[in-house]
């Protein structure tokens, strides 16, 4: 059911996706669910369409999952690689205007999308099925799928990533440091995404205690943390976090 919009999470791990490659984990962690983490996205869903933040590479079992079988545009916080390996597999979903598909993000993103996809931006030949990509820069302001979507920079390490807000949404994942104007930006919120990686702390994002300082200072009504290490076991860190602060897990949806 969708009322303005709903927020799918595909995916709440960080990374290496949970659990990691390599890693030995006890029966005990692995029995949970929620402690089983794909790479972070959402989907956002309006009666006019699906918005899409980030293709990771997990984006086919995560739109498998959640039964999308279309999407209508794309917004990329940035290019490391758990938030755009996936883009590949956009060919598929989008047949409109000749298997299109609009990508919005930064400038300078928009170079390491033509770097990693050089095919999605040619014509191919005969007979070979390529994604077909047309990029363009965030605005401030953008209508999307029927929505009103604001946009603002936020610092991951030395790189800029592509938060959004609507209505009184706001998503902000991989993040370091909010500069002034999208602190601005982030008031009076009903509801908070926030990448907050683990307890100990990380040069490139903020860690839980850092979560939630941004969260006393911006006060929203509820928060979730999102790209969410292996450190975490969810029930039992989640008990620890004050009652607006809760952990996201993926399938997680959220109704607007």
């Amino acid at each position: 059911m969708i009322k303005n919009f709903s927020v799918t999470f595909l995916g709440s791990g960080t990374s290496s996706g949970i659990p990691c490659l390599g890693v030995e984990y006890s029966d005990e962690y692995l029995s949970v669910e929620k402690n089983h983490r794909l790479r972070s996205s959402i989907l956002v869903q309006s009666n006019e369409g699906n918005l899409l933040i980030d293709a990771t590479p997990d984006m086919r079992t995560q739109l498998l999952r959640e039964e999308i079988s279309s999407i209508d545009k794309v917004i990329i916080t940035h290019t490391h690689a758990d938030h755009v390996l996936g883009m590949n597999d956009l060919r598929g979903l989008n047949k409109k205007d000749d298997g299109n598909m609009d990508i919005y993000t930064l400038p300078v993103h928009q170079e390491g999308i033509r770097q990693l996809f050089p095919y999605a931006f040619r014509k191919g030949k005969p007979g070979v099925w390529l994604p077909k990509f047309t990029l363009h820069d965030v605005e401030e302001t953008m209508r999307l799928c029927g929505l009103n979507v604001e946009t603002m920079k936020v610092e991951h390490g030395e790189m800029d990533v592509v938060s959004i807000r609507i209505d009184d949404f706001a998503y902000v994942t991989d993040v370091s440091y909010i500069p002034p104007e999208a602190w601005n930006k982030l008031q009076n919120l009903d509801t908070l995404v926030l990448g907050a990686v683990r307890h100990t702390p990380h040069p490139n994002h903020f860690n839980f205690e850092q979560g939630i300082d941004v969260v006393n200072k911006l006060k929203p009504r509820m928060t979730y943390f999102t790209h969410i290490a292996d450190e975490i076991n969810h029930h039992e860190d989640e008990a620890k976090l004050p009652n607006n602060i809760r952990l996201a897990y993926d399938g997680l949806k959220l109704i607007f």
